[in-house]
């Protein structure tokens, strides 16, 4: 199955699972709905054991073949592109902190809905502990993918290239089929334990603002794009729209280079430049993603009464893009690969987490979108200084790692 139909799938399936889990929390047995119960708290288990693995096999390969490329524009491209997602997350941070207060506060006696009611206990539960921390797994992988770099060890870099194909596997043949049954199970215990119609209003209004601000994001990225090159950054933003037309139906940005590279040339970007910047910010630009999950996530930490501190959540937005950068290439890729410092950093349960998951992929599309348009204005701002220096095509890794990801989430 191809990323577009997969990814259609995803979303269907989640959809499908939404309505279900509601309509039969309407008349399902408690016997029956421990069953589901169950299987959610396996399943949690075994995400929380698995997304440090995750997070050490993406991020290692990912700091150290970024380390291989094309000499310091790669490296240039690449902070602007955290920059970028950075930005993002502050922006939607931002409007979360004020904005929340009067548009989700209906929704606060939320806090006090139980999702695991005595009702809904599952019948046995196994502890799945996980290998190591979440931070550990960052830590580790961010010192390994620098060591990496400097001592150029092509046997480990190999390693751990292999592990992440095998990570991606589970992730899209185990963990990604599983997720519409665990969504399923969810929006089940909410029906039957109350409190659903207050989450689903308040993400409503929230999935409405990510919109929104994925359109703000992008007119800031073109603003500050027009003024480095020194251009109107309307008619350049215009003729990317059908980059950001095509990266909605496909919610893949790799599927998306084609037109991605070809109307950043219209743009007058520099052929070498855009033929390093397009494929590279496809795998590592992630910034309306970061909106969409920044937005959720601080939604959740209002509507339950998280406490999470200023320097908590900027520290939690500055790992979060590090995270991003190696997102797996699978449909709602990077919300999985976020979990982790979901749980860990803002202290969500399974239930908040798979909350976030189901809202993330239903505007997955929006995000991508977002994500590749946001990439023609980061090569008008890199072709201002690298234009004619550029030589030589970029790293073939490079644009072969960034073209095979089957498009960042």
């Amino acid at each position: 199955m191809d990323l577009k139909r997969l990814s259609s799938s995803l979303l269907f399936r989640v959809i499908v699972a939404i309505i279900l889990g509601i309509l039969c929390s309407l008349f399902f047995p408690v016997w029956l709905a421990q069953i589901f119960t169950t299987f959610n708290g396996l399943f949690g288990n075994f995400l929380s054991f698995f997304i440090p693995v995750l997070i050490f096999s993406l991020i290692t390969p990912a700091i150290a073949g970024l380390g291989r490329g094309a000499g310091k524009w790669l490296a240039i491209t690449t902070g602007i592109a955290y920059a970028s997602t950075i930005m993002a997350g502050l922006l939607a941070y931002g409007a979360a902190h004020l904005l929340y207060p009067w548009l989700l506060a209906d929704s606060i006696n939320v806090a006090g809905v139980d999702l695991d009611a005595d009702a809904l206990v599952p019948y046995f539960d196994i502890e799945m502990p996980p290998p190591f921390e979440t931070m550990t797994a960052l830590l580790l992988a961010f010192a390994l993918g620098v060591a990496m770099t400097a001592v150029k060890s092509d046997t480990l870099l190999k390693v751990t290239q292999d592990l992440e194909r095998v990570v991606m596997k589970v992730i899209s043949s185990f963990v990604i089929p599983l997720l519409p049954l665990f969504i399923f199970g969810i929006f089940l215990g909410l029906g039957m334990n109350g409190g659903l119609l207050d989450i689903m209003s308040a993400f409503g209004k929230v999935l409405i603002l990510a919109v929104i601000g994925t359109v703000v994001l992008l007119a800031i990225q073109y603003a500050i794009a027009g003024i480095v090159a020194r251009q109107n950054p309307w008619p350049m933003f215009k003729n990317m729209l059908p980059a950001y037309a095509t990266a909605l139906g496909t919610s893949s940005s790799a599927a998306t280079i084609p037109v991605t590279y070809a109307q950043t040339l219209k743009n007058g970007v520099d052929t070498n430049v855009a033929g390093l910047v397009v494929p590279l910010c496809a795998t590592i630009h992630l910034a309306g993603s970061m909106l969409k999950i920044t937005l959720f996530a601080f939604a959740v930490v209002f509507i339950y009464d998280i406490e999470v501190s200023t320097p908590l959540a900027i520290g939690f937005l500055l790992m979060l893009g590090i995270t991003m950068i190696a997102a797996p290439g699978v449909p709602g890729g990077a919300i999985m690969a976020a979990t982790g410092l979901l749980a860990s950093m803002l202290g969500f349960d399974t239930e908040q987490v798979a909350l976030m998951i189901a809202a993330y992929i239903a505007i997955d599309s929006f995000g991508t979108a977002a994500n590749v348009t946001g990439d023609g204005a980061i090569a008008i701002i890199v072709n201002k200084y690298a234009k004619g220096k550029i030589k030589e095509s970029p790293d073939e890794d490079v644009l072969v790692d960034a073209t095979t990801a089957e498009g960042r989430q």
